[in-house]
């Protein structure tokens, strides 16, 4: 498996479509993440803190962690869009969405590889066939994924998983912890796995994702821990499947780390 699949199977970025046409009056979006395709006409996004944006041009604009922001469109001429809600996968502690920048504009021209997948979205958007609403769902998903492999082969993270995924070495550490959370993992054994010293590892893995290992593989596993709760899995089973012997120190360890126990978690 390759180190975006092994992380991408645990926690799967999700969108909802809840917009597609032609705007025709002011909005503003609440500080939800969100994915929007301009298609065309002209829109300006206006931002708390930052210059404003005129769109002339298709273009993707990202919001991974949410951030309010506003569309401003001529009522004589509209704007055509398609709009989705975001979800990164895994709520707290969020290993995708740490280190995506807080925002990203993709003008299509630009990006190439993207085109097909908008083009597919607008037809299906601006259509009004069977099962559009599911269509339209998973072609945002996608689109999710092409956005973010974009982002990281441009450079744009700088810190985070992403950013460590990025590093052939460190990629191959992260996918052991990634695919055996619940293996009792030390710093020589993943120093080993991504062909390092263990003093060279450490201190690249915590420039480039921002914490130590050891740190990275306990919040990893909170995040799973947290997924398999909400499922209705009980405490011990969890923490057995997370690499805890007791369902006591997993506990502690959850609280801590979420600031909650894990019997809050619905």
């Amino acid at each position: 498996m390759d180190s975006f699949a092994a992380l991408f199977a645990h926690v799967t970025p999700r969108a909802r479509t809840f917009f597609s046409g032609n705007l025709c009056n002011t909005v503003e979006f609440g500080p939800d993440g969100h994915l929007h395709l301009f298609k065309a006409g002209v829109l300006t996004l206006t931002r708390t803190g930052a210059d404003d944006l005129e769109l002339r041009e298709p273009t993707l604009l990202f919001f991974p962690r949410g951030r309010t922001h506003r569309f401003i469109v001529d009522p004589d001429r509209g704007a055509d869009l398609v709009c989705a809600t975001v979800e990164l996968g895994g709520a707290e502690g969020n290993p995708i969405g740490e280190g995506l920048p807080e925002f990203v504009v993709m003008p299509l021209a630009g990006h190439p590889t993207l085109s097909p997948v908008c083009d597919l979205l607008v037809a299906e958007g601006f259509a009004d066939g069977v099962g559009r609403q599911a269509a339209l769902d998973r072609l945002f998903d996608y689109l999710l994924i092409l956005i973010v492999r974009d982002v990281v082969a441009h450079g744009a993270v700088e810190s985070g998983v992403l950013a460590g995924l990025a590093d052939p070495r460190l990629a191959k550490a992260l996918t052991a912890i990634h695919d055996g959370p619940g293996r009792a993992w030390t710093l020589e054994d993943l120093a080993d796995i991504a062909g390092m010293s263990r003093t060279r590892f450490a201190e690249l893995f915590r420039t480039r994702v921002g914490r130590t290992p050891i740190d990275y593989l306990t919040a990893w596993r909170m995040t799973l821990a947290r997924q398999l709760l909400a499922r209705g899995k009980p405490v011990k089973s969890v923490a057995a499947q997370v690499g805890y012997d007791s369902a006591a120190a997993f506990s502690r360890v959850f609280s801590r780390t979420l600031g909650h126990p894990p019997r809050e978690v619905r």
